[in-house]
């Protein structure tokens, strides 16, 4: 019995001493130690026990150490294949030592791609909820969690750091980064130390997620196009975070509170979401040359105790394109501590809080402190205090005796940019209040106004609280009126809708005298009508090219735009041999256009009534018919589809139109692709053709050079091109994984559709602003040059990349003397004019 009792106490002794065994760790952040036991951690004197619901990450540990030990891991991707759902009170935790975790594994050369039919490769997709990422280090650039791959460069579609399904997803004290186009630098352990994957700008993404009440604290998000840091959660709050981006990059439904965030390029924001973001006593350095806007595509934000810090912001608007409805919130804004109105060239989109009551939804004073207010933000319906100051903001208002919680931050008018005609009913407009976080908050009283100069010109009829207001027109002007009525509740919020407001519509006009083609007049058709009564003529007038005197095989060639009647057809020698026919739909200004009359030239167009240069094609395509014509006709021009056909061999659109341009484009119009690729062809007449010039001046809307939306995007300028065969030369400027400011210029050859290239690639940083495209044929050389009339272009900014290019190559001669444009680029070019030369 006594040697049985001394053998068990000898085996207990064993194991308590085994179990006290030192284990030999120190962590990379010498000010950060961490003990490691083997079943827990001890972190700023604090024991962490390792359990189901907290495990243990450190990339220092050996596969053989962490098989030891239940919930130790050394890559986040293992972890992530064992967790349990977290709560609120318990969330499921990683305690992530100190290192660098390559999520997305930087030495493979496997391309990624989205996975079944999906559209964005993942580098990782955790479903969990309550997962919850901490760094044991104060310093979050020493918890790096990575990948460096980027759309085009490394993956196909916008490779995307993480996914994540659940509710409370957070993080302290990580950074999360993409280096796909940013160095990564890692102080405490150089060798760990990366260059970025490409200098060229691309898509390269960190987290999109799904949940509500996400929360980042002292969290590092590096990246550069589209950034994405948590998008997709309902509620998203970032305390103490620092953001690395350029454009379409951050969060749309988030509070950024006591942040960093440099901005790299002019729009951080794609777009905001309903109650959209909110920016409390930030810090934003901006690099970016000239405008410094907020958002590419519009939403609400509001920007308090926000200083900017710039060296060539010459303005600092929402949105280059600002809609009239837009009402957005600042209070104590600055530019390098100079005081600043956001928008001040459109004030009305601006609330400047300053002695509103709209205030105290986003901050008040309390005992000589400063308190933003993230319990309002981000309470909703269940009562969310992330920043757990609930009993100050209860304090206050029972101390103040006014209201600090549950306050509303929207006022949202539907519908807008709806047209209503006097004497032809009413309209209703609805006002809706919402708390942040989207939550409808009823009972606030709304009040209704129109400016002095549009009272006349349309009546208002609030409901007694002001959620509803009838509007009746009354214009009694020729033209249609844009009107902006506006809403205000009694603490300052605003919202706004435009109307357009027409007079009575009158009955379509009669001709007086029938249409009828004039002599033609120096290699001009004009056409004579007139319609009844005073009001000013907007006759829709289309001309076409017939086969023969009774109008069949009609191709339409030119149209009227912007209610101005084109009476007037400039003959051209692609008109001989055809009959022209026009189309007169009468219509004055307070009238819809009548069935449309016919009269067609009752001989066909010869040369002798073309004083028009023959080899001379001149357009800016004003008043050029922009529908899809798909034959391959001499003397026409095709539009098409650059793939002519869907699935089901039927074209579902037009594939160009003319109208006016946004972001780089704005303020012009020209002619535009209607999707992300167009063709755009012309068949001279028939003849032989040598020497050749074709000149284009055009304007992409991207504004940095790149010209395109992502690398192996390009525009083909086609010349010396057979129309029918796809044969001829060309000049391509396409974007490149080389820069994000710049695009490559090659000429090529194309044989049946395929092309190969005949030059050494140039680039350039001259396509954008109005940029000058000439190709040229002489013999048996072809020239291009790319240049850009906008006066601030740089000179040569560096070895490799050139304010113009200019290249040659020796062709095999041709008799064709088809042009056009083949226009895979995603985001839109503008072709503002063209001119072609024939010899």
């Amino acid at each position: 019995m006594r040697k049985i009792f001394f053998s068990t106490l000898l085996l207990f002794l064993c194991l308590f001493s085994k179990a006290q065994e030192k284990i030999p760790y120190h962590s990379l952040d010498p000010k950060n130690p961490i003990q490691f036991t083997g079943k827990a951690i001890i972190y700023k004197g604090k024991t962490i026990p390792l359990s189901p619901k907290a495990f243990f990450i450190d990339a220092q540990l050996s596969d053989a150490q962490v098989a030891k030990y239940p919930y130790v891991y050394n890559t986040i991707n293992e972890a992530s294949k064992h967790l349990t759902n977290g709560i609120e009170s318990a969330p499921m935790t990683l305690y992530i030592a100190p290192n660098v975790y390559w999520i997305d594994n930087p030495d493979d050369p496997e391309i990624r791609k989205p996975e079944g039919n999906a559209t964005v490769p993942y580098g990782l997709i955790i479903k969990c909820e309550w997962l919850r990422f901490y760094g044991l280090s104060d310093n979050p650039e020493n918890v790096v969690l990575a990948a460096n791959r980027g759309q085009t460069i490394g993956a196909v579609g916008n490779f995307t750091l993480f996914k994540f399904t659940g509710q409370g997803t957070s993080s302290e004290n990580i950074t999360f980064g993409n280096y796909c186009n940013v160095d990564l630098n890692y102080a405490l352990k150089p060798t760990l130390n990366r260059t970025k994957r490409a200098s060229a700008i691309v898509q390269a993404q960190l987290i999109h997620c799904d949940g509500d009440k996400i929360v980042a604290r002292n969290t590092r998000f590096i990246s550069r196009l589209n950034l994405c840091p948590f998008v997709g959660g309902k509620r998203v709050l970032f305390d103490r975070c620092h953001f690395e981006s350029t454009d379409d990059a951050l969060c749309g439904t988030a509070v950024y509170l006591n942040c960093s965030l440099d901005f790299y390029s002019s729009k951080p924001f794609y777009s905001t979401q309903g109650t959209g973001a909110v920016f409390l006593n930030c810090d934003i350095k901006s690099f970016t040359n000239g405008n410094q806007f907020f958002t590419k595509a519009n939403g609400q934000l509001a920007v308090v105790d926000t200083r900017f810090t710039a060296n060539n912001i010459s303005y600092l608007g929402w949105n280059d394109n600002l809609p009239k409805e837009t009402r957005n919130y600042q209070y104590q804004v600055s530019i390098n501590k100079e005081a600043v109105l956001i928008e001040k060239n459109n004030p009305a989109a601006t609330v400047d809080m300053s002695n509103l009551n709209v205030l105290n939804a986003y901050r008040f004073n309390y005992n000589g402190k400063t308190i933003y207010n993230t319990y309002n933000l981000l309470a909703g319906n269940d009562d969310w205090d992330p920043m757990q100051i609930k009993s100050i903001v209860l304090l206050a208002e029972k101390e103040q005796q006014q209201k600090f919680s549950f306050l509303p931050t929207q006022l949202l008018i539907s519908p807008s940019k709806i047209s209503i005609e006097t004497n032809k009913g009413k309209a209703i407009l609805k006002a809706t209040v919402n708390r942040f976080g989207n939550y409808e908050l009823k009972g606030e009283k709304i009040t209704w106004s129109v400016d002095d100069k549009n009272k006349a010109i349309l009546s208002l009829n609030p409901n007694e609280d002001g959620s509803e207001c009838e509007i009746t027109p009354n214009n009694t002007n020729d033209e249609i009126s844009t009107v902006i009525i506006t809403a205000k509740t009694a603490s300052g919020l605003e919202a706004a809708s435009v109307i357009y407001v027409a007079p009575p519509k009158l009955a379509s006009p009669k001709f007086v005298q029938e249409p009828q083609l004039s002599k033609i007049d120096n290699g001009i058709l004009k056409l004579q009508y007139q319609i009844e009564n005073s009001f000013k003529d907007q006759s829709q007038i289309s001309w076409y090219r017939c086969t023969d005197n009774k109008g069949n095989h009609p191709i339409e060639i030119a149209v009227s735009r912007n209610t101005i009647p084109l009476v007037e057809y400039p003959l051209t020698i692609a008109d001989a041999g055809y009959y022209i026919m026009a189309s007169v739909a009468p219509k004055n200004i307070r009238s819809d256009a009548r069935k449309a009359f016919t009269v067609i030239t009752p001989k066909p167009i010869t040369t002798k009534d073309i004083t028009a240069d023959k080899n001379i094609l001149l357009t800016n395509f004003k008043n050029s018919s922009t529908k899809n014509q798909l034959e391959i006709i001499p003397g026409f021009w095709t539009f098409k589809p650059f793939e002519t056909e869907d699935k089901n061999n039927t074209i579902l659109k037009d594939a160009w139109y003319y109208g006016e341009g946004i972001d780089g484009a704005a303020n012009k119009v020209g002619l535009l692709q209607t999707g992300r690729s167009a063709t755009l062809l012309y068949t001279p007449i028939e003849g032989n053709y040598t020497n050749m010039k074709f000149n284009l001046s055009v304007t992409p809307f991207k504004t940095a050079g790149q010209g395109f939306s992502v690398a192996h995007m390009y525009i083909d300028i086609l010349i010396k091109y057979n129309t029918k065969t796809g044969s001829g030369y060309a000049l391509r400027l396409i974007r490149t994984t080389k820069h994000h400011d710049a695009v490559d210029c090659i000429l090529l050859e194309y044989k049946s559709g395929i092309p190969t290239e005949i030059s050494a690639p140039i680039t350039t940083n001259a396509f954008k602003g109005t940029c000058s495209i000439n190709i040229e044929v002489i013999a048996n050389q072809l020239i291009a040059k790319i240049t850009n009339a906008d006066s601030n272009m740089n000179a040569k900014i560096s070895d490799n990349v050139f304010p113009e290019a200019n290249l040659k190559a020796t062709i095999n001669p041709n008799n064709w003397g088809g042009l056009g444009i083949l226009y895979n680029g995603g985001s839109p070019t503008m072709i503002n004019a063209i001119k072609a030369e024939w010899k």
